[in-house]
């Protein structure tokens, strides 16, 4: 069994910055990695960044050149290092274990969220 538990989300003007962090318990043994994503009522679930076991990261466009995802490996925890926020990247923002594929015995996991409010 696998937990995920996120912090460090508020509110803050637009220009400003947050650092997210999720901290994992348990592990999978299945191929996986971890990512964060964002949700707002009313819209899809979307990708925000990813990181791998070997710290390869890729990033969703809307991000890119803003956000950085990081890991600390010792300690269990991803990072997402959020600059230059803005009102659109308001979001309930989720990690995930992402395995592939997902299967019932290799499943993701998910976090309960941290809200993130950008006002202009």
């Amino acid at each position: 069994q696998v937990k995920l538990v996120e912090s460090g989300g508020g509110a803050v003007q637009a220009g400003g910055s947050l650092k997210l962090s999720c901290v994992q318990s348990g592990r999978t043994f299945c191929r996986s990695d971890m990512r964060w994503y964002r949700q707002v009522p009313g819209r899809e679930r979307e990708f925000v960044a990813g990181i791998d076991k070997d710290g390869a990261t890729n990033y969703d466009d809307a991000v890119q050149g803003r956000f950085t995802i990081s890991q600390d490996q010792a300690v269990n925890t991803v990072y997402l290092q959020m600059n230059n926020l803005q009102p659109e990247d308001t979001a309930m923002y989720y990690c995930k274990v992402h395995t592939r594929p997902p299967t019932p015995r290799c499943p993701p996991y998910w976090g309960q969220g941290t809200q993130v409010n950008v006002s202009s």
